[in-house]
């Protein structure tokens, strides 16, 4: 009789500590006091707006369900492999990277695409019939309102620093004076027009005066490039920036459309909050 109490009082404590949990729940399915204090850290953001954060997520994982949406692992390593290309890595060295800087495993990042593949998939499905390609009308509009955003400078005179170390280049960067035979250096005129749009922003997005973050050189190694100056600022016609505008506006009436539908969602999700963090 004794362990049968003990059980049933050890049961109902593990049940009052799980209850305790929650903050809020989503047509039955859980979120705990600990996810909203995380997302309003990480965010430094209120506890509703984590609370209205992390509903959009479970209503958008309950969907996925529903719609029986599922990702495989050639598509997540497909996904990965065109990122690392993107930005001349090999598989390998993209792995290495997001650790370093985010401190994710191999398998934490694969987890974090396949949620990410499954959204789109779930966006897609939701918002591919109702969404159409902008007029050219919208898309000179577009440029018209925002044409300070396509400004960008015609050249840059820099300095490339090179190593086979990312840590090296780091103390380079850390201390200019640092005196280091290994690492490489070779001054040059970058012309915006004539290197990758994604070179083209690193440099653009670094100050004068500045280093930028530390990227794969293509060839194995690490470079970060020393801004010395930038040249003759230009206005990006509308026709080099027409699919940029497209995607932009696409995006815009995506979230609309995909925010009505997770709006109505709530209305039957029969949420419930019981409790938020003090």
């Amino acid at each position: 009789m004794y362990k049968i109490l003990l059980v049933l009082f050890l049961s109902s404590v593990v049940f009052a500590e799980l209850i305790d949990g929650v903050a809020v729940t989503v047509k039955g399915s859980p979120i705990t006091l600990h996810e909203i204090k995380e997302q309003m850290e990480s965010a430094n953001i209120s506890a509703d707006q984590a609370k209205d954060i992390l509903v959009r997520k479970k209503l958008e994982e309950l969907e996925i369900k529903e719609r029986k949406i599922d990702v495989s692992s050639s598509e997540v390593y497909d996904d990965i492999k065109q990122t690392a290309e993107r930005n001349n890595m090999s598989v390998s060295q993209f792995y290495e990277v997001v650790r370093n800087r985010n401190g994710l495993t191999s398998a934490q990042l694969k987890d974090k695409i396949k949620e990410k593949l499954m959204s789109q998939k779930l966006y897609g499905a939701i918002a591919y019939s109702s969404v159409s390609k902008p007029s050219e009308q919208e898309i000179k509009e577009y440029y018209e309102l925002h044409k300070s955003e396509f400004v960008h400078p015609g050249a840059f005179d820099v300095v490339i620093y090179m190593s086979a170390s990312p840590d090296r280049l780091k103390e380079k960067i850390d201390n200019p004076m640092f005196y280091a035979p290994d690492i490489q250096t070779n001054e040059q005129h970058i012309e915006y027009e004539k290197v990758a749009p994604e070179l083209a922003s690193l440099l653009s997005n670094t100050s004068v005066n500045t280093f930028s973050q530390i990227v794969p050189n293509g060839q194995g190694g690490y470079m970060s490039f020393y801004i010395k100056a930038k040249e003759d600022v230009k206005e990006a016609g509308i026709e080099s920036v027409k699919n940029q505008i497209i995607s932009t506006i696409m995006g815009s009436k995506r979230e609309m459309v995909l925010g009505e539908f997770f709006e109505r969602m709530k209305l039957s999700a029969n949420i419930k909050v019981l409790r938020m963090p003090e």
